[in-house]
């Protein structure tokens, strides 16, 4: 079974919504990169088992992103973060080589802080 590390972000999204057992093994098969034999011992199921609960979990998760695009979401609002981030360091070099005001300098230092911050926010999320 080929891996879609795409899976990852979807597992960070939506794990809540999943059932114990199917967090698990996501976790273990995605994050922790252990087999479907090394699973299957420490959950004390079968192989087999261990494939059903990845499929129906990945397909739980597939589901619910079709619907609600919040891993999307978080992928393009980190995206932005970075773009934000920077422009505002670009200011930033730019009004440190030309000595411009301190007010420009604070104002994209904030701006840094915000897309900082914002970064934080949606990683969390």
């Amino acid at each position: 079974m080929a891996k879609d590390l795409s899976m990852c972000r979807l597992i960070d999204t939506y794990a809540a919504v999943l059932t114990e057992k199917q967090r698990s093994v996501l976790v273990m098969y995605y994050d922790e990169d252990l087999s479907l034999g090394e699973i299957a011992e420490l959950e004390g199921i079968t192989r087999q088992g261990v494939r059903d609960a990845i499929k129906r979990g990945e397909n739980t998760l597939l589901e619910l992103e079709a619907q609600l695009h919040f891993a999307d979401r978080f992928r393009d609002y980190s995206d932005l973060a970075q773009k934000i981030r920077t422009y505002a360091k670009n200011i930033l070099a730019y009004a440190d080589s030309r000595g411009y005001t301190s007010q420009i300098k604070n104002s994209a230092q904030g701006i840094v802080e915000a897309a900082d911050e914002l970064e934080r926010f949606v990683g969390e999320g």
